[in-house]
């Protein structure tokens, strides 16, 4: 029973990922919305959960280790959502991650005027929102609710 109960969980977990994913990819190359850098980063979590779930229908025998790196991968994700919504709420400087690109001191003249032309997205600046609140936000709260499913489902899970 907590068998079938643990692969129902995860099977939703999975589906969930998988609509969250093809949610930013709708608002970034359909309805035009650039992501900054930590955007893209916490696609990552999603894109991870994916594999190990489709890793756990194969080799259902490491279970036990896959729920525990869904747990970790989680509140990781959780973490970075809330300093993504940390820096857009004015709490945190952006760092480094927030400037990335591909930077070269042997840039020619066209090169350094393409940089210019191109628009950076700073991780302050919130373009889309959802009921007022931004992606950070909404991924924050989901991240911690599937951190807490997760620990819950490795802590209860039961030994064969």
């Amino acid at each position: 029973m907590n068998q079938t109960k643990n692969n129902t969980v995860l099977n939703i977990i999975l589906l969930f990922s998988i609509f969250s994913l093809l949610i930013a990819y709708f608002i970034q190359y359909i309805l035009g919305y650039k992501p900054c850098n930590l955007c893209l980063i916490e696609r990552v979590p999603y894109i991870l959960t994916i594999i190990i779930i489709i890793l756990n229908l194969i080799i259902s025998k490491f279970e036990k280790i896959f729920i525990i790196l869904l747990s970790i991968i989680f509140t990781v994700a959780t973490f970075i959502s809330f300093y993504h919504f940390g820096i857009e709420q004015g709490f945190f400087s952006e760092s480094l991650v927030c400037n990335l690109s591909n930077e070269s001191n042997n840039l020619s003249k066209e090169d350094l005027l393409k940089q210019l032309s191109e628009k950076v997205i700073s991780c302050k600046d919130v373009s889309f929102k959802v009921f007022g609140l931004s992606l950070a936000t909404i991924n924050a709260f989901i991240s911690l609710i599937l951190a807490a499913i997760t620990t819950k489902l490795f802590l209860n899970y039961e030994k064969k």
